[in-house]
Formats: C-alpha cells, structure tokens, sequence
C-alpha cells in the first residue's frame, strides 16, 4: 500500500540495512515504531510535520518489513538498534536529528538522546516513559514480579514460541493484539490466564475494527508480518538482560528539549506508574508531558490530530 506523498527506500546503517518511508525536506524528523508496528504506523504524521518544512523520516526497524533482519537473538539488543539510528542521521546527511519513538521506539529514542546528546538535538516518546538504568537485572526480576501468572513479555522470552502462535494466523493475532491494547478495551476484563497459558486462547476474536484501525491497514499489516515472519521482533523482547550487561555506568539525565506523549487508558502506563511519575527528575527539560484521555496504546494511530498538534507544538517551540 502507498502512502500519498511518501516514499520508501533501503539505506545503509550500523552493517544493516533499514528501509525507510520519507517526505518533506527540512531539519530531519525521525520516527521510530514499535510491536509489533511498522513504518505505516506513522502514516497520520508524515503530511503535517512535512507541511511543517521537516525531513520526516520512518524506519522499519531492524528485523521489520523491508528492512534486514539479523538471524542472532542478541542482534536485536537495545545498544544495536540504538547505533541503527545514529547511523541513520549520518547516512541521511544530517548531523543531528530530532527522534521521537512509540513503544519500543521510545526507549530506542531515550537512548539515542542518553548517549548520544551530540546528535539528538530533542527527543520524543508515546506510551513509554523514560526510565534509567535498572539497579538490578531485568529477568529475574521480572519472573518474581510475575510469578505464579501470565505477563507477555516471560511469554515472548522463549524462542519459537510466540512466532508459532503468531504465524499460525497473523491476520487473527494482530488483530486481536491492536484491539486488546486500544482505548476499546477494558484491560480488567480480558481473561484471567496463569503463567503456561498462550497469548490468543480464550482471547475473543473482535468483531469489528476501531475507528483508528481500518481493515486495508490491517491488510498492510498482515502482509508485512506474513513476508517478515516474527522472529526479529519478538527478539526485541529476548535481549533485556544483555542491554543492561552492555549499559553499566549509563548516564541517568537526559538534558536536551522532550515532550511525552501516551493514552490514559495505556496499559503500560499503568503498568509503569512509578516510572512515569519520577520521569521528570531524570528528563530535565519535560517541555510537554500531557495524557490523551479514551485512548490506549496505539497513541499516534489512535488519536493523530492530537499527537500531531503536540509534535508541532514542540517542534515551534524548539525552532520557533
């Protein structure tokens, strides 16, 4: 499917290539997904941030759609994908970016502007508040925080696994996952599962789409995940120990202009309620910290205009 006014290619970046979708021309914008997304999921925001006089450029990220995806587990670690960013503001000819990131884009976009001050000039996140460095190793700590019960993230640490599940029907789980964690749904009644329980048993198949989720989007989507198959992006989820093995002595700060941006009804912001509230301390120049209501987790598809108008916002604020 082709986007009005956007254009894709492959460059190369970090040893990879990544492919990306682009418009405009100006100061470079870049825009990092999440999971299980794709460059498509920027789709709202490609016109007005090029209208605006921005170079906006949207990465499949490694191991996505049209991009290369690495065989190892541990080529999927945060440290590399962070270096595929980088990268890519050199590569484009830039030497500084402004990168703004959904999902695991936004931890990706956090350390971008974490080690990386010199060429990330601002930074931006949806859904994922910016945390430091754990004290602790994420694993175990993570098994005893959800032992005895189903969390997703213990579900996709075992290899093949999750792919099976997904690739069985990708059309069936995707659709079923997007619903699951839009504004739609009401987390607290989604079936109670124990900790050998699948993802999608006992899950309800929707019976209609959400406003934001079109059926030719999900027919995108499906199409990406059936030629990509689902082993790169679940090894984001497959590397949390070795990120942090690969980060000791990580600043904490992050000094440069942010803004955060989620849905009220988000579950990982429930989920990261300690994180988000202490966020200020360590992001010290928060320009704009707002919270969509009636939204979940899919904020800049779900609620465009408004994610677009904060984009704006912050990117006159900035260059003024």
């Amino acid at each position: 499917m082709s986007w009005p006014g956007v254009s894709e290619r492959r460059v190369a970046t970090n040893g990879i290539e990544l492919n990306i979708a682009e418009a405009g021309q100006g100061p470079l914008v870049l825009l990092l997904h999440g999971f299980p997304e794709s460059w498509y999921s920027w789709r709202h925001q490609f016109k007005p941030l090029a209208d605006a006089g921005y170079h906006v450029v949207a990465p499949d990220m490694r191991g996505y759609g049209k991009s290369d995806k690495p065989h190892e587990i541990e080529a999927y670690n945060q440290v590399e994908v962070r270096k595929d960013i980088i990268g890519l503001i050199d590569t484009l000819g830039y030497d500084e970016a402004v990168v703004i990131g959904h999902d695991w884009g936004a931890p990706t976009a956090w350390a971008c502007a974490l080690h990386h001050p010199d060429k990330v000039r601002a930074v931006g996140a949806l859904s994922v508040p910016f945390m430091p460095r754990s004290p602790v190793q994420p694993m175990p700590a993570m098994r005893e925080m959800f032992k005895g019960q189903f969390f997703y993230q213990l579900y996709f640490f075992e290899p093949g696994v999750a792919e099976a599940e997904f690739e069985a029907d990708i059309r069936t789980a995707l659709k079923k996952f997007l619903v699951m964690a839009g504004g739609e749904t009401d987390l607290t009644s989604l079936p109670a599962k124990g900790p050998d329980d699948d993802m999608f048993s006992g899950l309800p198949e929707p019976k209609t789409l959400p406003p934001w989720l079109s059926e030719d989007d999900l027919d995108f989507y499906t199409a990406e995940f059936e030629r990509s198959g689902m082993r790169g992006p679940l090894n984001y989820y497959r590397n949390h120990d070795l990120a942090w093995k690969l980060t000791e002595g990580a600043p904490e700060h992050i000094d440069q202009p942010a803004f955060f941006l989620a849905g009220l009804k988000d579950g990982v912001i429930m989920m990261a309620a300690e994180a988000y509230q202490a966020m200020p301390t360590y992001v010290r120049d928060l320009r704009i910290n707002e919270l969509i209501p009636g939204i979940g987790h899919w904020t800049q598809q779900e609620a465009p205009e408004e994610t677009n108008k904060v984009i704006l916002r912050f990117l006159k604020e900035i260059d003024g």
